[in-house]
């Protein structure tokens, strides 16, 4: 796994910053961390392409914190014991909630694994305003060998589309055989193979309407059980 740079955008951390407003991650919720959140997810995904010059640029994801990642961000902050002291790798970082989270709750050292240049940036500019060192950022990790340092893998909200979810799984699959803890938080997204999983947390996650048709995610955070190579 090679570390990666965002790719040269001008001015790239000044768009994240000017369509964004930096704000707690849940009112009510999860307030520990702030990260910088758009409002009209949509309407930045526009702002996006625009500005990229492409009609394909990946939806901000890094925009939102998406219920998966409150769920499993608050679940490491309760249970800081989870990741103390331990090598983490947040899979799918986003906006960098969940590894800033395990940051805070005392992580020896937390990687991120993210392939949207703006993402990257919003994750430096949250990391900052944390006052949240962040490791190394790694991109598509999923078709690789789990590094041996990763004690812990989290994952946050990741299985939304069936080809991810299959590539997420098999990842996990191969980090738990390497010794680590697999993590999810999942807001019940249709790819995700809840019998290979042991529930460890259920939450009632604040979410915006507009994103998810309703104020309120029943929202689980899932452990990869010890029986997944006999399910799988």
């Amino acid at each position: 796994m090679i570390p990666i740079t965002p790719a040269p955008a001008p001015n790239a951390a000044d768009f994240v910053r000017t369509h964004t407003r930096l704000a707690p991650a849940s009112p009510g919720f999860l307030t520990e961390v702030r990260l910088h959140l758009a409002d009209q997810v949509f309407a930045l995904w526009e702002e996006t392409e625009t500005a990229s010059g492409r009609d394909n640029a990946p939806p901000p994801f890094w925009a939102q914190a998406w219920a998966g990642g409150l769920a499993l961000a608050r679940y490491v902050l309760d249970h800081p014991e989870t990741v103390a002291g331990r090598h983490v790798l947040d899979l799918a970082s986003g906006s960098g909630l969940v590894a800033i989270a395990a940051v805070k709750a005392g992580a020896a050292s937390v990687a991120v694994s993210e392939i949207d240049p703006l993402a990257l940036d919003a994750i430096s500019l949250n990391a900052a305003a944390n006052a949240a060192p962040l490791g190394p950022s790694l991109g598509d990790v999923l078709d690789a060998d789990p590094t041996p340092t990763a004690d812990v893998v989290l994952v946050g909200d990741a299985f939304y589309e069936r080809t991810l979810a299959t590539r997420v799984l098999a990842f996990l699959t191969r980090a738990r055989s390497h010794g680590a803890t697999a993590l999810v938080g999942d807001p019940g997204r249709t790819y995700l193979p809840r019998t290979v999983f042991d529930s460890v947390a259920t939450y009632a996650v604040p979410v915006q309407r507009e994103l998810e048709d309703t104020e309120t995610k029943q929202t689980t955070v899932w452990k990869l059980s010890g029986t997944v190579a006999a399910a799988t």
